[in-house]
């Protein structure tokens, strides 16, 4: 996991002050790096019965599909607002720095479905609870969520329990 963790950068005061924000763009430059990553995100779900892989706009979208991919599944976009051109369920909820949506297609999944949701960060857990309840107001199941980075110290994977989490780097500062 160094080789992941090298190539995280910290960006001060972004998107406002105080805010130090986990930038995965050397990752994504790093081709054998971004492979390592998705191979690390999927790896605890192998064999098991998950139908779908959804993944959280944005950054969210470049990890999930390609496991989505490299499970041989298909991939639901979770969106904000107004960017889906059918019919769509949404979900306001919180995050660290403020309020947001999320929207999904009504018939990306349904029940029967276990779905693995991606997103590149867990913060204060509020974008992947809004992600599990999308998905569930479908009737569809969450199989488990998978994260490259987990802030430790915003508490976000209280806010999922009880809910299997897979985080690839852990930062408690």
């Amino acid at each position: 996991m160094d080789r992941l963790r090298s190539k995280i950068r910290d960006i001060p005061d972004f998107p406002k002050p105080g805010i130090v924000f986990k930038d995965i763009t050397p990752l994504l430059r790093d081709p054998a790096t971004m492979l390592l990553a998705v191979h690390q995100l999927l790896h605890p779900f192998l064999g098991e019965e998950i139908t779908a892989v959804a993944g959280v706009e944005a950054r969210g979208f470049i990890f999930g599909a390609l496991v989505a991919r490299e499970l041989g599944l298909g991939f639901v976009p979770l969106r904000k607002p107004g960017k889906l051109p059918y019919n769509v369920r949404s979900v306001d909820y919180d995050l660290e720095y403020g309020s947001a949506s999320l929207e999904v297609h009504l018939d990306a999944v349904g029940k029967g479905d276990r779905v693995l949701i991606i997103d590149d960060l867990l913060a204060t857990g509020g974008t992947a609870k809004a992600s599990c309840e999308l998905v569930e107001s479908l009737g569809a199941e969450v199989a488990a969520l998978a994260f490259v980075v987990e802030l430790d110290f915003l508490n976000g994977r209280e806010k999922l329990a009880p809910y299997r989490i897979h985080s690839l780097l852990n930062y408690s500062e």
